[in-house]
């Protein structure tokens, strides 16, 4: 094929493939211009076995990125040895700390056959599956003693200085707890609820119950051991019991 064949046929098959794997994913198609984003997406491969092996010897001139909401990505990438179809990889979350990859093997990537449809059923039992238990325990290791929520239940967890911490199952809670003065964490997605002032921060627990609970979401309240609520703190909220390689080995 000519270079603008190969361009196609790979943003063509990123977007089939992107509409026949389970739940809703996107397809972007990055070009040989698009050199700085190639880049930073060889480095945030996940990956020390075949495609790692490809891009030491071929590095990127075009690649599509399949993005989930939730922030899973997937690399499409061209296959180097004389076969038709692809290679797709796991894309490593961005900015979370080295220590939150210690001991979580890599989801290595797989080789697609040039039939996005049969690859879609490879991908989904075979490499989403192990990328998604990669990509919890990164997560929960970047929690640091966080009690993780569920989708359909939000914990507040307090902290040492007096704050309250809390990282979502999803997007949608997000925006109900910045309105009541939490701040996101851009590196780990925690959300925090300053402690400084303890009658604002009791309001914003109060207020914070009835909107989430709109949307089919409980909270729970997580109290350390050495650490009582506030008294104007919601008396019915049940508290919940307290439950290597880093992204420089991934590969280059």
């Amino acid at each position: 094929m000519h270079d603008h064949d190969t361009s196609e046929h790979l943003a063509s098959y990123a977007d089939v493939l992107a509409g026949e794997l389970p739940d809703t994913w996107t397809s972007t198609h990055l070009t040989a211009d698009a050199k700085d984003d190639l880049a930073e997406l060889s480095n945030r491969i996940w990956d020390l076995d075949l495609v790692a092996a490809s891009l030491a010897e071929h590095p990127l001139t075009q690649a599509a990125v399949l993005s989930r909401p939730d922030g899973a990505k997937l690399a499409l990438l061209d296959r180097h040895d004389g076969r038709d179809g692809f290679l797709i990889a796991a894309v490593a979350p961005r900015a979370l700390p080295d220590e939150a990859y210690r001991a979580v093997p890599e989801p290595n990537g797989i080789a697609l056959a040039d039939d996005p449809f049969l690859s879609a059923e490879q991908v989904a039992v075979d490499l989403l599956a192990r990328y998604d238990r990669a990509l919890a325990q990164v997560r929960h290791n970047a929690l640091g003693g966080i009690q993780p929520s569920q989708p359909d239940r939000i914990v507040l967890t307090w902290q040492p200085d007096g704050s309250v911490a809390t990282a979502p199952a999803d997007d949608r809670a997000g925006t109900i707890l910045v309105a009541h003065g939490f701040i996101q964490d851009p590196h780990s997605g925690i959300y925090r609820l300053s402690g400084d002032d303890t009658q604002v921060q009791a309001r914003a627990l109060r207020e914070i119950g009835p909107q989430l609970d709109a949307l089919g979401i409980g909270t729970a309240l997580q109290h350390p051991a050495a650490r009582t609520a506030p008294t104007s703190a919601p008396a019915s909220t049940p508290p919940v019991p307290a439950g290597t390689r880093t992204p420089a080995t991934r590969s280059r």
